[in-house]
């Protein structure tokens, strides 16, 4: 099993689409951008650090579908609903996991969506997150929402 980073798995896929492609699951992506990111876009160290890819993870960017493609591949999309950063969740104002609203993690054509207790950075460390992906990976579909 091969992970990508956002934004190299959608041009990844886009641009040597597979009929086999099989099922994947994003977590916590800013699928329709980041409010954080529109804060940040012009700053010198933000511009260094990310790189063209920073420029890509506002909520204006003009035509997201050409960076994503047709979503042709079973894809489920998982969202965290915690914070350890007070000032990205108010400049955010909606439900979010400190870097990117819930809102913005859905995508046209996703098979399945799941919101779980984890914040954007320790994704990696959610037992919960880990599971869910198991399950879509498996089954399709995440295990039954609590």
């Amino acid at each position: 099993m091969k992970v990508y980073t956002h934004n190299s798995a959608s041009q990844l896929f886009e641009r040597y689409p597979s009929a086999r492609m099989g099922r994947v699951v994003m977590l916590g992506t800013p699928n329709h951008g980041s409010e954080v990111a529109d804060l940040a876009r012009n700053w010198r160290l933000y511009r260094k650090y990310y790189g063209p890819a920073g420029q890509q993870l506002v909520t204006d960017l003009a035509d997201r579908s050409r960076l994503f493609g047709e979503v042709y591949y079973e894809l489920g999309v998982m969202a965290g609903r915690y914070s350890i950063d007070p000032f990205s969740s108010i400049l955010i104002g909606k439900p979010n996991d400190g870097k990117v609203s819930i809102e913005s993690t859905r995508l046209e054509g996703m098979r399945d969506h799941i919101v779980v207790p984890a914040c954007h950075t320790f994704f990696p460390q959610s037992r919960t997150a880990w599971r869910q992906a198991l399950h879509f990976l498996r089954e399709g579909r995440f295990a039954a929402k609590r």
